[in-house]
């Protein structure tokens, strides 16, 4: 029974992580500019306190400033908005990041569309949004574009092929789609209103999964020899008694049909804190 090639996300990111730091270290160099990003956290989310610190360290290994603010929860959206405008006018801060979600009281749209359009490493701003989808120059959601770089690595040119995205959100869905079409891709995006979307998925040649469901797309959903890119992190039950984190992907089904695939942990999941000191770098690269 042949199994698919897993796509080792971790070890592109190492990869991207060095070429990140050597092109930092030249900006030093040659222009005496230091790529610096601020992440905002709003309350004591644990989950987010670890990966805002992941992110804090690896910003800082790969020669960058690193500026972390934490509110709380309690905070008003105004003083919020305040320390947006503030990081918008500090020449040391290229990147800017409000970790989401939010507590309910504060308007994330409101928030993400206050950070300058050119320091929003998020991607997120409207403007971003519509350059990405009108084909022009701007900064694109880190997700996707680790999804991207994962794909071209290990299929090269992905003119023509068809790529079903399972999920249409803002962050991964809708971004994903449109640089797939940029790809020349043929792209189809599916969600939980697509009538069979088993057999929708049965004619993709990439399958992007992004729906938040643990192990919903099987084996027997794929085309032979696809190529899967599991976007999903979902913590279930374990036989133990612990936890353990899964994607919307069932790994073991799909591993035996897909071409190739990534893992959850250790495939999307790392590309995405590389991605976002990629952003800072071009931020702080530009004219």
């Amino acid at each position: 029974m042949s199994t698919s090639k897993l796509i080792d996300g971790k070890a592109f990111a190492e990869k991207l992580r060095a070429s990140i730091a050597a092109r930092v270290a030249k900006l030093k160099a040659d222009k005496g500019i230091t790529p610096g990003l601020a992440v905002v956290l709003v309350g004591h989310d644990p989950a987010s306190e670890v990966y805002v610190r992941n992110k804090a360290k690896q910003t800082r290994e790969a020669g960058m400033e690193s500026f972390e603010f934490t509110l709380p929860d309690t905070v008003t959206q105004e003083l919020l908005l305040a320390k947006v405008a503030e990081l918008n006018a500090d020449a040391r801060v290229h990147g800017i990041l409000v970790q989401l979600p939010l507590p309910k009281h504060i308007s994330e749209e409101a928030v993400i569309n206050a950070i300058a359009p050119e320091k929003d490493v998020d991607g997120f701003h409207v403007i971003n949004a519509g350059k990405l989808a009108t084909g022009q120059e701007g900064s694109v959601p880190c997700t996707p574009l680790g999804c991207l770089m994962l794909l071209k690595d290990t299929l090269g040119n992905l003119s023509g092929k068809h790529a079903v995205i399972i999920g249409r959100s803002n962050i991964v869905g809708k971004p994903m789609a449109a640089l797939l079409l940029k790809e020349s891709c043929t792209v189809t995006i599916a969600h939980s209103k697509t009538a069979d979307l088993q057999g929708l998925v049965k004619t993709a040649d990439i399958v992007v999964a992004a729906v938040g469901r643990p192990e919903m797309v099987k084996g027997d959903w794929l085309k032979p020899g696809a190529t899967v890119i599991d976007v999903g992190i979902n913590r279930v039950p374990a036989e133990d008694g612990k936890t353990k984190l899964v994607g919307d992907v069932d790994f073991q089904s799909c591993q035996r049909v897909a071409g190739a695939i990534t893992p959850v942990p250790g495939g999307v999941g790392p590309m995405t804190i590389a991605c976002l000191l990629e952003n800072t770098l071009r931020a702080a690269s530009r004219p």
